[in-house]
This record gives structure tokens, sequence and C-alpha cells, in this order.
């Protein structure tokens, strides 16, 4: 969709699987780069696209939900990531707050745009999903949503799992590439944490096996974790089912209710008008994932989960106090109402397009680290259970054509009336070129 809005403005947009986007940087004339996040990990890329002639903007997909211990800003920001922006585009005021605190903010604009992720949930175009939705009820009714949220413990490639015990890890640190910037105690902490939830979940998913017979229990795992983990249950209890596949969006509209632990798409279901329940087996203030939990209705054992779930399931339970429900998404979250998220941003990225008559130059250096590491994934993607392994890529990012998109931006163009000339080419594997008529 956002692509779409820039479409429309006149630009000529690329985009795709994160990796494959990244491989034709040093292609591509410099251009504004979209990143989903500043992480130690990642602003090694940054750098190389920064040299490549590019400027960089950015978002942060996962700070609307977060944890508060003081590790959190130095696992989630790099210094040197934050040095190379142009401009931040923040969910909320809590958000572009956080921005501001971080030691190593340098002064880039923050912009209260909210993220195009919550306009698919706006009610004007919630009806995207509708063909899926109805497709989802078809196949499996009644049924009752499980999201797991386990990377840290449970991920498809294990050497990516949080805590690698002592004397393991990066540099012997016990800590997981994944960790970077997380100090090893709490990391330690923090895995250990999961590990209790996760293992909570694994033992209340047979029983709601046997407390709701009538409904099938569809599980959707986290598209970074072990996906066979959870296919156990699937093959020992009939109305189970393990699937992850599509946009999380008509899974929640088609399903009666989500059960969760600090996923963020429990605040999408408090958007929608979906009732959540969080299972908080344990808590602890520093790890736990609060926006989530605070916008559902909080299970602390088995008997709240069954007792709670009945209560929605028989209509006698709904959504949280609406009040309490505004407050807090008002707080985190702009562009529920008003402008949509993606005009906000473009409207941003047009004015630096249009004020921008600097000619970037392109580093040779940079052009050749860029080639090395494109060499060096795709000879991973051979290695089984490799992070960067071609099938850890599929389940992340399906295969898509260009006529699947193209119908997608006919779907969203039928209910804004907008997108008009907007059309999709396949420009390399796992990406697609957006433009429209008479673009820049």
């Amino acid at each position: 969709m956002l692509g779409c809005a820039a479409a429309e403005r006149g630009f000529r947009v690329i985009l795709g699987s994160l990796s494959f986007v990244e491989f034709l940087t040093p292609y591509l004339p410099g251009g504004i780069y979209l990143a989903k996040s500043m992480t130690p990990v990642g602003q090694k890329m940054l750098r190389i696209v920064k040299a490549l002639g590019h400027s960089i903007v950015a978002w942060d997909e996962e700070t609307l939900v977060r944890y508060e211990a003081p590790d959190y800003p130095n696992w989630r920001f790099s210094r040197r990531g934050f040095r190379l922006l142009d401009h931040l585009f923040a969910w909320g005021q809590d958000d572009a707050e956080l921005f501001a605190r971080y030691q190593g903010y340098t002064g880039a604009p923050v912009h209260l745009t909210g993220n195009p992720r919550i306009d698919l949930l706006r009610p004007e175009l919630r009806e995207y999903f509708r063909p899926q939705v109805d497709a989802l009820n078809d196949r499996y009714g009644n049924f009752i949503l499980i999201n797991t949220n386990f990377a840290f413990v449970n991920h498809f490639a294990p050497r990516e799992n949080l805590w690698q015990g002592e004397g393991r890890g990066e540099k012997g640190r016990g800590v997981a590439r994944p960790g970077r910037g997380m100090s090893v105690d709490f990391a330690r902490s923090q895995a250990a944490h999961v590990q209790n939830i996760f293992d909570a979940f694994k033992v209340l998913l047979p029983r709601l096996s046997a407390w709701f017979p009538d409904h099938t229990i569809v599980v959707r795992p986290h598209s970074s974790e072990n996906h066979y983990t959870w296919r156990v249950f699937e093959r020992a209890h009939a109305n189970i089912r393990v699937i992850h596949e599509g946009n999380a969006i008509p899974w929640l509209m088609a399903s009666e209710v989500l059960i969760h632990n600090g996923c963020t798409t429990a605040v999408e279901a408090a958007v929608l008008g979906k009732p959540a329940i969080s299972y908080q087996p344990v808590s602890a203030r520093m790890h736990d994932y609060h926006l989530p939990n605070a916008l559902s209705h909080g299970a602390y054992t088995e008997r709240d989960v069954r007792e709670r779930t009945s209560a929605i399931l028989a209509g006698e339970l709904v959504l949280i106090d609406e009040v309490q429900r505004r407050r807090i998404l008002d707080r985190h979250i702009t562009a529920i109402e008003g402008p949509l998220a993606v005009d906000r941003v473009m409207d941003v990225l047009e004015a630096q397009a249009n004020g921008n008559t600097h000619v970037s130059t392109r580093s040779a250096i940079a052009w050749t680290v860029a080639n090395i590491r494109t060499a060096l994934k795709l000879a991973n993607m051979l290695r089984p259970g490799h992070r960067n392994s071609y099938r850890y890529h599929q389940q992340r990012f399906p295969h898509i054509s260009e006529t699947q998109v193209q119908q997608r931006i006919v779907r969203l163009a039928d209910l804004l009336g907008r997108f008009e000339g907007v059309s999709v080419e396949t420009y390399a594997p796992y990406t697609f070129s957006l433009t429209a008529r008479h673009r820049r």
C-alpha cells in the first residue's frame, strides 16, 4: 500500500524480500531506502546503503511492542545506524519519545505518521481481506487463534536462539547474534523467561483441544520460529491445526478469540475490535511486552484461560474497557483516524525528494563489499538450517507472483478510489517494481 501511494506521487518503487532488495542496492540509482529497523545487527548494511548514494529513512517495526529493561535501546538501536538517518517515522507519541531518549539519537526529524500496517485495520480498508476471511471461515469454521512469539528460544536456526550457553554464542558470551547489544545477564534471564512461557503454551495446547472439542485450535507460529515444534500437537489432536500462511489480519478477523503472550497481533486485534487473551503463566516487569498484554484480558492460570475463552465464545465477555483501550491506543498509535499513515509518510518523502538537489557519490568500496555480502548470502542459502538458508527464506517470504501483486493493487484501488494506473512488474527474483503513469 505504501508502494502504491509512492507510485501515485510519481516515484518508482522497488519492493520485495528484504534480502533480495539489499542484493539490488549496488545497481539502483540513488534513491530513498526505507529501513525497517536500526539494530546493531543491521547497521552494517545501512552503512553500505548510504555509501552507495542512497538516503535512508526508517521506522522500527518492533518498537510498538517492547519490554522496559534498560538493555532494550542498546539491543534495538545502533548509534552508527542512527547517524545515517535522514528521517524517522514513529508509530505514535510513545515511540517518538523512545527515539528522542536514546543516547545515540543525533537529531534526525521524528515524524508522528503511524505505520501503514495500521491503515489496513481501519474500517475503510478492512474489507480488503474479506475474500481471505470468508475462505478461512469456510475451511475452519469457528476457530480459536493462537499466535506464538517464541523465536528467542524456538528459532528456525538453533544457533539464533538468544541464549547459547556459557562460553558459546558471539565471542563466547553466551549471547547469540540476535541478542547483540544485550548484556549477558539480561539475555540469559530474558531467554529463561520466554522459555517458561513457551513451555506453558505447549502444556496449554492439548488442554484447549479437550476443553473446546467443537472448535478448531489454529496455531499460527511466528515466521522466525521452528514450526515443526508445534506440528507434534497437530498430529496428536484432531482439532489442532498448525498453519503459517498469508497475512495475520484475516486470521484475526476470522477467529473468535486470540490467545497470545506479548504479540503485536493483540494490538492489531484491539484496533479491529477483536477480543484477545494474554496468557501470562509467569510475569516479570523487565521482560514482558506490556502494550499487547494491557489490551487483552489477562489470564494467569490454565483455569483463567478456559474461563475467559468460554466467556468470549458465549458472548459474555468482549473487549477490554473502551475508555482504557482508547487511551492506550491514542498514546501508542497515530493515524487510527484522519489521514492515512501512508499519506503522512509520503508527505515527508515527497518533500525530501523535491528539496534534494545534492548528487550523492557512490563508493567503489561499498559496491564491492555489497556484492561480496550478496555472494556469501547466496552461498549460505544452500546450507540447511542456516539463518540465510533458502528454506528459511521461503518460510518468511513465500512465493508471490506478479499477477497476485497486481490483484492486491486492484483491491486497494477499488476500496479507496485511487491508485489508478499503478502497475507492477517483476524486477528481479523476489522483488517487484511499482510505477504509475507520469512517474518522475
